[in-house]
């Protein structure tokens, strides 16, 4: 079995300042890219929709109301 080129590729690569990056030649590298930008996209709408845990959150105490339905004051 030969290995591709692409598997003896770094799955990280070093960019300046001693920072690491995915590489898109490696297939791992290519496949977190691709994981991150759907989870990013996601996450964003999940707190523009409010869901998740980007729900308000629900009261710990109901409100009292009287036998109609109404709440009392």
């Amino acid at each position: 079995m030969r290995m591709d080129d692409g598997d003896r590729e770094p799955v990280f690569r070093r960019r300046s300042a001693g920072r690491y990056e995915y590489n898109p030649r490696n297939p791992v590298g290519a496949a977190l890219i691709v994981v991150t930008v759907i989870a990013v996209i996601v996450g964003l709408l999940m707190m523009a929709g409010h869901t998740g845990p980007f729900a308000p959150a629900q009261p710990s105490t109901p409100v009292p109301t009287t036998s109609s339905g109404a709440t009392q004051r």
